[in-house]
């Protein structure tokens, strides 16, 4: 039978575990069992969770004085019948976790789907083979920068941002997330301009950089929208994926005529993921999920910066998006405080696949936003030739001064 199993970490206050896993397997499915008759068990037996391990782990103390009393941690597994639910995501999470997730003292760790049912996501629509393919970039991570200040600034501002990224080497640009549709900088003529633009770089220098345009509106305004943006000539799509939903980003990314690849940006996800005790885990959320319901990139904060996650917490990330599975690999994008001065821990730890992403480490740079693109490229070449950023700084100007500002770690 095809099932969802999921993984939950708990911490419970009457200590014992397979009570409270019966329970949840019970009160997510048929309801109750003991009090019914027979024969309605056997009609509803195809329907009732089962529960498939439970696991119990030390103590955690940080989590007993959050309590403020003893608590028993555990791990446990319950598989839902495919019968129970819609081959969806919303479906899913609401039957695995919906009035569960209301608890406050269970996390959800992991979903896994049978092969059966992962065939009813579409996956990346380009997957990593699919964007070194576009972009003819194959043997180093890719470098991306971000449009910064750009609030209340005009189309013509944009357009110099845009092109002194481009002109810096990186392979791709994306908007600001908070970058929504207004009088100066409407969705079509980003789009159109950024064409403009980024064309004129490549006969310029060669170098061909793509731009992922935020798409924002009503949700019943989205698919249409980014219909239009492919008829424009977009390179990609920016989308606010927890602000919308994942079904939201799978109905963009199942749509034939959206032939363009889709960058997930993590905004609101922080709302669901970084308790140690309730919520949904951040591989879950930004990896499997998101690889699912179709995104070809994935945003989320590196081990490095300013918003920074855990390590382990990344790695985990990044390897659900990449792993071998039914459906295409997507480009894990640790985001967030990276300067040049970090690339090599980044390619150290998430590998060629990957993005290096930066805002400020890029337009913060002395030589502006050109040298700062140019100064992560020539770090990136750098690592891949095996040598160490002081001594590729000896020979690059723009490397020089940004680990002169940033430094090296």
């Amino acid at each position: 039978m095809s099932e969802v199993i999921a993984t939950y970490l708990v911490h419970d206050a009457k200590g014992n575990l397979e009570r409270k896993a019966e329970g949840i397997a019970l009160g997510l499915t048929v309801g109750s069992w003991t009090d019914l008759p027979k024969v309605d068990q056997d009609q509803l037996k195809k329907h009732k969770g089962r529960v498939v391990h439970v696991e119990y782990l030390p103590e955690d103390e940080k989590v007993n004085r959050y309590f403020g009393e003893k608590r028993t941690k555990g791990l446990i597994k319950i598989a839902y019948p495919s019968l129970n639910f819609s081959n969806d995501i919303p479906a899913i999470i609401t039957t695995v976790f919906g009035k569960l997730s209301l608890d406050g003292e269970i996390k959800l760790l992991d979903l896994q789907f049978s092969d059966e049912l992962k065939r009813s996501f579409p996956g990346p629509k380009f997957g990593i083979q699919g964007i070194r393919e576009k972009t003819g970039v194959w043997e180093r991570p890719f470098v991306m920068s971000i449009f910064k200040g750009v609030l209340g600034r005009d189309l013509a501002f944009l357009r110099d941002q845009l092109k002194e990224q481009a002109l810096g080497g990186v392979d791709f640009v994306k908007d600001d997330e908070i970058l929504f549709e207004n009088e100066l900088t409407p969705f079509e003529n980003r789009i159109i301009a950024g064409k403009e633009v980024l064309q004129n770089v490549y006969e310029q220098t060669g170098h061909r950089t793509l731009y992922a345009v935020n798409i924002t509106g009503r949700t019943y305004e989205l698919r249409d929208k980014a219909k239009r943006a492919v008829e424009l000539g977009a390179d990609m799509l920016l989308f606010n994926v927890f602000s919308y939903g994942l079904d939201c980003l799978q109905s963009l990314a199942e749509d034939k005529d959206i032939k363009i690849p889709i960058m997930a940006h993590p905004a609101f996800s922080g709302a669901l993921t970084p308790s140690p005790v309730y919520g949904v885990s951040y591989e879950l959320l930004l990896g499997k999920l998101l690889r699912y319901a179709g995104a070809d990139f994935s945003l989320f904060p590196s081990p490095y910066g300013s918003v920074a996650l855990k390590k382990e917490a990344t790695i985990k990330v990044a390897k659900e998006l990449t792993k071998e599975d039914l459906v295409k690999a997507s480009l894990p994008v640790p985001s967030a405080g990276i300067h040049p001065g970090l690339v090599p821990l980044l390619i150290n730890d998430f590998g060629q696949e990957s993005v290096i992403n930066a805002g400020g480490g890029v337009h913060g740079h002395p030589d502006g936003a050109a040298g700062g693109a140019k100064a992560f490229r020539q770090a990136v070449d750098a690592v891949l030739e095996g040598k160490t950023l002081g001594e590729a700084a000896a020979e690059k100007e723009e490397l020089q001064k940004a680990l002169q500002l940033w430094g090296e770690k």
